[in-house]
């Protein structure tokens, strides 16, 4: 293997741990951000207002940790994918 090749297989390797760690990382952090809305919201003491605010806690929450998985996949693809179309 050419060494030019050799570089660009670390590149990616090393993107890739990049891309693992941040994914990592977005996903504690929403956890850690979650559990505490969670923690918070079982200290309201109107119902209605504790209903609201773990609707609103259950939508943010689906949304934030999908939007990391989305990320982080989006990420290996633009890394590890074959583009088969030229680029413009």
């Amino acid at each position: 293997m050419k060494k030019w090749a050799e570089e660009a297989d670390l590149k990616k390797w090393a993107a890739l741990a990049v891309v693992a760690a941040l994914a990592g990382a977005l996903t504690l952090g929403s956890v850690i951000v979650l559990v505490s809305a969670t923690i918070r919201i079982s200290r309201v003491r109107n119902p209605a207002t504790r209903a609201l605010a773990t609707l609103a806690e259950l939508l943010i929450g689906t949304f934030w940790l999908v939007g990391t998985i989305y990320i982080a996949t989006h990420l290996a693809v633009l890394i590890f994918g074959k583009d088969s179309s030229p680029r413009s």
